[in-house]
């Protein structure tokens, strides 16, 4: 009998400190990902239709429920995401050597082998919808959203010969050549990605794939 696999939790971290840890009660039945492409619209006078220049792509909007249950303990269910609610707010120890003032940490959201992402928090949504006799709150329905951030690469020592500059992770819809074009500014490139990732079929793209993208030689 194949041996039964390990249901993986659903987590949130904070990005620095992976010991400040938020598991899911439950793991989210649905998210949604989104995201936004700028396109420029110049008007002519006297046409029939804009003309459209791309401005750029923006980060991407991830947007989780979660629900939490603190029924069989009948402790306040706000305590159980309290660290959460710590990553949307200014961390002190954070501040910009400019204007001395600190910002929320980033934070990632982790659910096994699906997803990593690496974001800042915008939103959070609590919606308390069970509560004890005395009014505290046993369970809470917490929508999240985060907007991705791309962390930038670490110095490396002149004499390491890496070229890797960073990852790409597949989402549903996405084509090589599309992601040259955001990536390097010319769909044409999506040659030198299929070399450097070795595929044998470019077409085949997986949601969740993993791709290097390393400067053009």
């Amino acid at each position: 009998m194949a041996d039964r696999q390990k249901i993986q939790k659903a987590k949130i971290t904070d990005a620095k400190k992976s010991s400040k840890a938020v598991v899911c009660h439950f793991n989210p039945d649905q998210l949604s990902l989104t995201k936004t492409i700028t396109w420029n619209e110049e008007t002519t006078t006297g046409g029939d239709a804009s003309q459209l220049t791309f401005g750029g792509g923006k980060a991407e909007d991830l947007t989780i429920p979660l629900l939490f249950d603190t029924t069989d303990t009948g402790k306040d269910v706000r305590k159980s995401y309290k660290a959460l609610l710590d990553l949307a707010m200014v961390d002190q120890s954070k501040k910009d050597r400019k204007t001395n003032k600190g910002e929320p940490s980033l934070c990632r959201f982790e659910w096994g082998k699906f997803l990593s992402f690496t974001a800042v928090i915008t939103q959070i949504t609590q919606k308390f919808i069970m509560f004890k006799a005395d009014g505290t709150p046993v369970r809470a329905e917490v929508s999240v959203t985060f907007k991705q951030v791309e962390q930038k690469p670490k110095r490396q020592n002149p004499t390491t010969r890496s070229e890797t500059r960073k990852i790409w992770v597949v989402h549903e819809g996405e084509t090589l050549d599309w992601i040259a074009y955001q990536e390097y500014g010319n769909p044409a490139h999506w040659h030198h990605i299929a070399e450097t990732n070795n595929l044998d079929n470019p077409r085949d793209l997986q949601s969740g794939q993993v791709l290097k993208l390393v400067p053009l030689p």
